[in-house]
């Protein structure tokens, strides 16, 4: 599924948590690991980081190491590119009020421009435990399939326990108005086409893909997506949520919220946002 992964790392007190859980990913996907640092080349970061990988069993393992300067944002899409990264992992905290070197701005740029795919940990362990309670967005999208199937593909090798896909009703509110015309019957049976439409749009895709062991629960939710996408993935209490790509984003993209920022805005738990 994935490669080659990249990891952006700041000197922080997570950095070790942060490189675990890319060791335990490297492992998982059998993939290739390369750590980027924008910032100055030292003495003492460079034995830090020897350090680590000594620790958790890197640093005779096949992992480059790049030092760059730079703008952060910039020279980290760089190196994926160059590099012909699938995965980047950054940290980030839970709620934006929370600044920290990869959250902000610098996670807007990251997101709205990388190529490859990007995981946010918001509470990386040093001792990395699989995700096992994943939502995957099964919202009517034209990645949605892609999402579905690779999101699938993580759990199955992940080996999650709890698998959600949520779709949405779309214009729920106004289709419900209309329907109120014709009374309660008209309502609850609308109600209930309404549910079986999003429901035959998510088996649809999943009737052709390979789902292994895993046990999937479809929800459906009605209001804006990404908020109830969101609000769904912390009340389940979820260890992933998986979503799509938004695509090239315009210039009021710049000025006014968009679907993908309202789950950034305060995240409700680690975030896998698939790329093509």
């Amino acid at each position: 599924m994935f490669r080659k992964i990249a990891l952006a790392i700041a000197f922080s007190p997570r950095m070790e948590a942060l490189v675990a859980e890319s060791k335990r990913l490297k492992d998982l996907f059998q993939a290739e690991l390369v750590l980027i640092h924008v910032g100055e080349k030292s003495v003492v970061h460079e034995e830090k980081l020897h350090e680590l990988l000594e620790k958790h069993g890197l640093f005779q393992d096949g992992v480059k190491t790049i030092w760059v300067e730079g703008k952060p944002a910039k020279k980290i899409l760089q190196t994926c590119e160059s590099e012909n990264v699938d995965l980047l992992v950054a940290g980030a905290l839970k709620s934006e009020s929370l600044l920290n070197y990869y959250i902000g701005s610098i996670a807007r740029k990251i997101i709205r421009n990388s190529k490859c795919s990007v995981l946010t940990l918001i509470e990386p362990l040093e001792k990395p435990t699989p995700f096992d309670k994943v939502v995957i967005n099964g919202t009517e999208q034209e990645q949605t399939p892609l999402v579905i199937e690779k999101g699938l593909e993580w759990c199955k090798l992940d080996g999650a326990k709890q698998v959600f896909v949520v779709n949405e009703i779309k214009m729920y509110g106004l289709q419900m108005a209309t329907a109120g015309e014709g009374g309660e019957g008209e309502i609850s049976s609308t109600r209930r086409k309404l549910v079986a439409e999003e429901v035959a749009y998510v088996n649809n895709i999943l009737k052709d893909l390979d789902k292994g062991d895993l046990k999937i629960n479809i929800k459906v939710t009605c209001g804006k997506w990404a908020i109830e996408l969101a609000k769904f993935a912390e009340d389940v209490k979820a260890d992933l949520l998986v979503v799509g790509d938004e695509g090239k984003l315009g210039f009021l993209d710049r000025l006014f919220p968009h679907d993908l920022e309202e789950i950034l805005n305060n995240l409700p738990c680690n975030l896998l946002i698939l790329k093509k």
